[in-house]
């Protein structure tokens, strides 16, 4: 499988998700390049961005799941090579 770049963009609205999010990112963490994440506390919510290098069934299997976590949006980006 080709493997791709991508930035996963992540948005957590309910902070009591984040564990979930946590367990899936370290599921997948040897496709994991690097990841920031910053705590929004004005709005209440937290920002990640994670940098992947995997085939593009990992990172839309990955994207996939987050999204379906209550109070998680997430978006993949990908490079064009």
């Amino acid at each position: 499988m080709e493997k791709r770049i991508a930035i996963l963009g992540i948005i957590i609205e309910d902070l009591e998700s984040a564990m979930p999010v946590n367990d899936l990112l370290h599921e997948y963490r040897e496709y994991i390049i690097g990841r920031m994440g910053m705590p929004y506390k004005e709005k209440n919510l937290s920002v990640i961005s994670v940098v992947l290098d995997a085939p593009n069934e990992v990172i839309s299997a990955l994207s996939g799941k987050l999204g379906m976590v209550a109070g998680v949006s997430s978006k993949a980006v990908y490079s064009k090579r």
